[in-house]
Formats: C-alpha cells, structure tokens, sequence
C-alpha cells in the first residue's frame, strides 16, 4: 500500500522557506529512511545511513548552531519542522534529531563559555550525537532528586553515579551530566558537566527493550570515579538546575513536534488505504461511519499543529512560552495516541499487523505521555501557571 505524498497541512502558517524545508526533509526521509524502517525497528537499532544522513545529507544535527561553527544558524521553529517532518516517516529517527537540538545543543549554546563553544559546538554540527543525562532510578518526575554526586578534587571533579532512560545513549560522543556538588545545599548544589564517551570511569551500560521508538536507543550511564575536568563544567557551579529547567521547557516543544509528525504520517497511512479499500462497491472512506471519525481525528491534527507551532513561534520571538509548550506538549501526545489507535482501526485487521505501519506508530505513540514531563506533569505546569495569572 503506497502512502500517499502530499505538502504538510497549515502552509498558511509557515513562510516560503519553511514549507521548502519541510518538503526537503519529509522527501528525503521518506525516500531514505522510509524503506528502512520496519527492518530497524524489529532489530532495535538505527540502520548505518541514518546518521551521516542526517549529519551531512540534511545538516539537521546543528539547526541553531550558529554558522561560524559550522551550524546552520536556523530558529527553533526550524529544528521544530526537522522534528514533525521526520517522524510522519519514523519518530525513532525523529527523536535523534530532537534531542540533539532542542535539548543538547539549546544547552550548549547557550551556557557554553567562548572556548567549549569553540572545541565543541563545530563537532555537535558534524559528526558527534549528544545525549542529556538527568534521570536516574529514583529521580524521574522529581528530577532534582538525583542521587548522581561530583566530588571537588585537584583540577576538577569525580562523578559517582547510575543514569536511566538516557535517549541517544549507545550513538553519542557528548553527554551532558546533571550531578550534585553539594546535597547540603539541595537542587542548587546540581551542576552539569560535560563528559566524553570513553572517559576512564565511564561506561555506557544496558540498552532498555522498549514498547516503541525501539530504534532509537535508551540506556544507562555507569560513572564510577570518572574525573570531569574543570574546563569541562557547563556553566557555573551550583546552576545545573537552571540549566536543567530551561533546556526541558523548550525540549517539550520537541516532543510536541514528534508526536504531531507522528499523528500525521499515521492518518496519511490511513487515507490513502481508505480513498483504495473498496466494500460494497464504493471506497471505505465514502461511508459516514468513518468519515465522521477521520474528519474528528483531522481536526484535532489541525488544533495540534496550530499549538506546536505557536509554542516554538513564541519561544523564537523571546515571549513567554513555558505554558504554551507544556499545552502543546500534553496534546499532541494525546492526539497522536488517539489518532495513532484510530488509525488501525481505520483499515481494520492489516492494521493489527506487522505488515502495514500503522502498528508500530501505534506502538510509537505512546511514549509521549510519558518522557520530557509526564502528562500529570504537564497539567501541574499548566495550573500553576494558570493561578499566577488570574492571581497578579
């Protein structure tokens, strides 16, 4: 069953520049990924073409990075249309570029000091994958909870330690580390720091089985007296959890944006066999039982695009974001669950099998409501925010 291509819904919103990038990245994910993408989620793992596909085919690995290390110098809204395009094709690759912008390099530009940007940003747009490193076994919604420790030594400091759900884990060089120099001092003693793969210490551990997005990898991190150096502290001592904050409220836009894509690439899918699928001598699509049902599921596509972009248009400008991207963030992963769900139902029992996608996408979905800020989180941003308003 072939899907049908076609441009990205609400063009109105987006400039002539942005529906061309779009275009690009859908087209060329779809011509080379798409084929690739059963194959890589039956075997766990991210198929060789992928990265320096996205590296230097698509220059998708530093949207933001400004152009003099090598970045494109783009907007969030850009890294934002990179995400969608990529998951209506495979949000397991999707995710890889979304981490890698949204969380990693936001960070790096802006709390790299003038030399980290010079050694590191140039190889962020090039060749190296990064990871964010907060999670940990007992810290999870209560992220500054962590248990993770960075004692002073000669020149810099030692990390002791165990990270989980730690997304890009088994392809990234660069890890940023969120560790306590002071539990005294509570959440302002949390502090990040930079750390290479292959630091004596430092072990990439287990890769987790997941539900979905079982490309892309998720792992533990084992430091064990891995010594970071002082050159490598990412901006001060004492502010990782600033850094932390700030880099996860745009990080949501990301999630929004993958699981909007998602949703998208899903009721493609679903169109297109229900336009072919023919019963009782008419096209399934013709019938009203499910054309009320997919005009419902267009629509909420349609709220969900307008709130994803609206978010990450505020976040370019300098406007006050944070709600609007815990909203977005909250209902696009609704919508792709339920979109996802009523896709399959849309083409009946092929939808129920390996054979056709819209299993997988269904499988996909769900972590959603789950990673960069629980659902429940989302809605507790959302209402404390919501008092502060209707309070001032």
């Amino acid at each position: 069953m072939a899907q049908t291509s076609h441009s990205t819904p609400a063009l109105t919103q987006l400039s002539a520049d942005e529906q061309s990038f779009a275009k690009m990245v859908y087209d060329y994910a779809k011509e080379r990924f798409g084929p690739l993408v059963a194959k890589m989620d039956e075997e766990s793992k991210l198929d060789p073409c992928v990265l320096p596909g996205l590296f230097d085919e698509l220059g998708l690995m530093g949207i933001e990075i400004p152009e003099e290390y090598g970045g494109a110098g783009a907007s969030f809204m850009m890294a934002t249309l990179a995400v969608e395009s990529l998951s209506r094709v495979d949000p397991s690759v999707a995710v890889v570029v979304d981490v890698q912008n949204t969380l990693v390099n936001n960070a790096l530009i802006r709390w790299c000091n003038d030399e980290q940007k010079a050694r590191i940003l140039p190889k962020m747009c090039s060749e190296w994958v990064g990871s964010y490193a907060l999670s940990e076994p007992i810290s999870g919604s209560d992220a500054f909870a962590l248990k993770c420790r960075a004692d002073r030594v000669d020149g810099g400091w030692v990390l002791n330690g165990t990270k989980l759900w730690i997304t890009n884990g088994g392809e990234s060089e660069l890890f940023i580390v969120m560790a306590n120099t002071d539990f005294e001092k509570g959440y302002k003693g949390i502090t990040s720091f930079l750390v290479q793969r292959g630091a004596k210490g430092f072990t990439v551990g287990k890769k987790e089985d997941k539900l979905g997005i079982r490309a892309s990898s998720t792992t533990e991190l084992i430091f064990e007296d891995c010594f970071v150096s002082d050159a490598d502290v990412l901006g001060e001592v004492g502010k990782g959890y600033k850094i932390a904050i700030e880099t996860l409220n745009e990080g949501r836009i990301g999630i929004a944006a993958q699981m909007l894509g998602l949703a998208q690439g899903a009721f493609d899918y679903a169109m297109s066999y229900m336009l072919e699928r023919k019963q009782f001598g008419k096209p399934i699509a013709n019938f009203q039982g499910l054309a009320f049902q997919y005009a419902q599921v267009a629509t909420e596509l349609e709220a969900c695009r307008l709130m994803v972009y609206n978010a990450a248009r505020l976040k370019d400008t300098g406007k006050p974001f944070v709600k609007e991207a815990a909203m977005a963030k909250l209902f696009s992963s609704q919508v792709a669950e339920r979109t996802a769900s009523m896709c399959v139902e849309f083409i009946g029992g092929v939808g129920f099998t390996k054979e056709y996608p819209l299993e997988k996408l269904y499988r996909d979905a769900k972590i959603g409501k789950i990673y960069e800020g629980t659902s429940n989180m989302q809605l507790d941003t959302i209402a404390k925010l919501l008092r502060a308003e209707y309070q001032s």
